[in-house]
């Protein structure tokens, strides 16, 4: 407020006509400062903001009373863009604009190409305060904004990105999104981005950015195992393409073939990888060791193969898988209804030792589950006889239980993960996952947040919960056989 008083008699004087429009500002801003609080019935609020807000619009449109010329120039053109705009304006939001209009009233700048052409949006930005922007234009305003230190445009494109991650776009943007935050430093775009894209991984493996994917974003991916997607094979057949897009040099190449989970795949799926990929040709004695422990894994039972190898690592760790032989998806309508249950079955574990072994699951969901501290309470006094409770005070629980126990388990872990899906700009989209061990049988926070009560609530998809459950059977080493 002291910086928009004191600029106030200096733009007074330069600015002629339009004083009477910054004159109103002012005495709007003072008028609410001092406001009546103390619940007077007189008391009103008279607000004209929409109007100042036309007023600044057209005096930028116009140029009355301008004070400063902007020009733009790009390397692609000699002719440049010419705004004339007003230094206090310019001032009041962006500490670069102040400094370089302090001893001079006309400045050249020189953008890029995709910037210079939002640079009159921008412009506009700082004299109305509001922007409408288009994927496409997401990271060219953020450089606008950033270079030119207008911290509260800023923030709202970055906001504007993370919310924005499940849109439909011709040749995709997350990737481009993940790589410019991370030359720019923005670790909460990051992992918004590599979060999203971890979790719908099927959706981006068939899409136009899959190819401008770095190498390092690969290899975080391949790291990672909440990746979602229907196989092993399924990644390791988008790797091939993108090794055969891409031509990295040999030790990239490598690097990213070791990544993938082999023992993960079946068998028979192997040889014909051995037998008809020609990337797996050019690279075989990189991963020829990686291979033969596959098929090492899948000829022994599990019990006797922990015993020479360690499988407490992430080749051994299955991702999260969509495979009917790794889970199922639950489709729940009404889910605020009432309590429902479910069974399915899933392979013992990936070995092909255990192919033809099944684990039966019981699945209770309950939408309004109570814990102990809030169920009723009975006492001998006729007065507190049951303590008040609200249906609201439930919440959502999902119990995963197998339905039979087995020699079988022996050396055998279940990791399961609870997908749910929402629909996002017209798509269906993982947007939260929940995981938990063999030692619970359900995820704490499993829809902490949700509110299933609304048919328009973010979790809903046509008034029916989208579920799909995993199980991850994970070995464990027992026995160790000294050499």
């Amino acid at each position: 407020m002291a910086r928009l008083t004191g600029a106030w008699p200096a733009a007074a004087r330069r600015w002629g006509c339009t004083a009477t429009a910054f004159l109103f500002l002012l005495l709007t801003v003072q008028a609410a400062q001092k406001a009546d609080l103390s619940g007077d019935a007189t008391a009103a609020t008279i607000n004209h903001s929409l109007t100042l807000l036309q007023r600044l619009q057209e005096l930028l449109q116009n140029g009355n009373g301008s004070d400063s010329v902007l020009r733009v120039r790009t390397a692609a053109s000699d002719e440049a863009k010419v705004f004339h705009t007003h230094q206090l304006l310019l001032s009041l939001q962006s500490e670069v604009f102040e400094t370089l209009l302090r001893n001079q009233s006309v400045i050249t700048l020189h953008e890029p190409p995709e910037t210079a052409a939002l640079f009159e949006k921008f412009i506009r930005y700082l004299y109305c305060g509001g922007v409408s922007i288009l994927l496409h234009q997401a990271i060219p305003m953020h450089q606008l904004a950033s270079k030119y230190r207008v911290w509260g445009l800023q923030r709202g494109v970055a906001d504007y990105m993370k919310t924005h991650l499940a849109s439909e776009s011709s040749q995709g943007h997350v990737v481009g999104w993940y790589h410019y935050a991370v030359r720019i430093g923005d670790v909460a775009l990051q992992e918004s981005c590599l979060q999203f894209l971890a979790w719908n991984l099927s959706a981006v493996l068939g899409s136009a950015e899959w190819g401008s994917v770095s190498v390092e974003l690969l290899l975080l991916l391949l790291e990672r195992s909440d990746l979602v997607l229907h196989s092993e094979l399924e990644l390791y057949t988008a790797v091939e393409g993108w090794l055969g897009h891409r031509q990295p040099e040999g030790p990239v190449a490598e690097r990213v073939l070791r990544a993938i989970r082999y023992p993960m795949i079946a068998p028979s799926q192997l040889f014909r990888l051995q037998a008809q990929s020609a990337v797996l040709a050019r690279h075989y004695s990189a991963v020829q060791d990686l291979l033969f422990q596959a098929f090492q894994f899948h000829a022994a039972s599990p019990l006797h193969f922990a015993k020479y190898f360690d499988v407490n690592c992430s080749m051994f760790l299955p991702r999260n898988y969509l495979a009917p032989s790794w889970g199922s998806q639950w489709v729940i309508n009404n889910p605020a209804r009432d309590d429902r249950s479910t069974s399915f079955q899933t392979q013992l574990g990936p070995s092909s030792h255990d192919a033809g072994k099944r684990v039966t699951w019981n699945v209770l969901f309950s939408p309004r589950w109570l814990p102990v501290s809030l169920r009723p309470v009975y006492s001998d006094s006729v007065s507190s006889a049951v303590q008040a409770v609200r249906i609201e005070d439930g919440r959502p629980r999902l119990v995963i239980t197998p339905a039979m126990s087995s020699p079988d388990f022996a050396g055998v872990s279940f990791q399961k993960t609870v997908l749910v899906g929402v629909r996002q700009q017209g798509r269906v989209l993982v947007k939260h996952a929940y995981s938990f061990h063999q030692s619970s049988d359900e995820a704490a926070d499993f829809l902490a947040h949700a509110d299933l009560q609304k048919r328009t609530s973010e979790y809903l998809i046509d008034n029916s919960l989208h579920l799909h459950i995993i199980i991850k059977p994970v070995y464990h080493s027992l026995i160790k056989v000294k050499n």
